[in-house]
């Protein structure tokens, strides 16, 4: 009878003080365990969506969800990745209507620049002359490891508003460049010509690749120029990334750059804090 309101008293007091310590006389919490933690069954935790208890599934993780709100549980995702290897860590693509257009009298003067002009990679883009920058292809890029390969896809329309019936003596040369940086990285030179049809237009596909870029931020962008203009072409307008003419619209002549940034990872952002 003793032992039985020993226990009595003693359950009694323990709900009345809220707090339990083991190993300790002031607890700092409803259950305070001052040394090791043995837990021979299952974890319980209460699930506020539905106010149930959630035994959480196997290889889970018990996470804070921080003062006055009950713990819940993580799965604990890590990427795998081999030593050495490059992975995609930056990938987007960006589009623009706008476009740019040249008239014969923006063409540099033909000592300065043309078809047999040897464009320099890495010149800065201030040094080239004539060229205009598609204002829409203009974007931040991300590199976050000093190994990396950043591949570009760069795709417009060209057209001139020359006249039906048109000689093919009659045409245009020009060039668009990739830069990163404003240093150039890419450059393609292609000839329009005039044909039988109005308003010829081309679709101009590039690729360009640029290794090692500094960790950090950049801007990558693409210009063009006219360069030399040959029989009735000097009264034609040049327009890329946009249209001279009705016979194409702006989505059809709209411009569009892929970027795709391969790196051997080096920044590994932490999975638990």
């Amino acid at each position: 009878m003793k032992n039985i309101l020993s226990t009595l008293f003693l359950a009694s007091g323990l709900m009345l003080s809220a707090q339990v310590g083991i190993n300790t006389e002031s607890p700092k919490s409803r259950l305070d365990v001052n040394g090791d933690l043995n837990l021979r069954d299952k974890i319980a935790v209460l699930d506020a969506t539905d106010n149930s208890l959630s035994l959480g599934n196997n290889d889970q993780l018990l996470v804070s969800q921080g003062e006055g709100y009950p713990p819940i549980w993580k799965t604990l995702r890590i990427p795998e990745y081999e030593p050495n290897k490059f992975y995609l860590i930056f990938n987007n693509s960006f589009s623009d209507k706008v476009g740019v257009d040249f008239t014969n009298s923006e063409q540099p003067p033909a000592t300065s620049t043309g078809k047999a002009a040897a464009f320099i990679k890495g010149a800065d883009f201030s040094t080239l002359p004539a060229f205009k920058k598609i204002s829409g292809l203009s974007q931040k890029i991300q590199v976050f490891s000093t190994e990396s390969k950043a591949y570009f896809q760069f795709e417009t329309v060209v057209q001139a508003n020359f006249a039906a019936n048109g000689s093919t003596d009659t045409s245009i040369d020009y060039a668009c460049g990739i830069f990163v940086d404003d240093k150039l990285i890419s450059l393609r030179q292609n000839n329009l010509k005039a044909s039988s049809a109005q308003f010829t237009f081309i679709t101009h596909n590039q690729i360009g690749m640029v290794a090692n870029l500094s960790k950090g931020e950049h801007i990558v962008s693409v210009g063009c120029s006219r360069i030399a203009s040959y029989g009735d072409a000097p009264n034609r307008k040049l327009a890329i990334g946009t249209n001279t003419s009705t016979n194409l619209n702006s989505f059809i002549a709209q411009s569009s750059l892929k970027v795709d940034v391969y790196e051997i990872p080096q920044v590994f952002n932490t999975i638990i804090k």
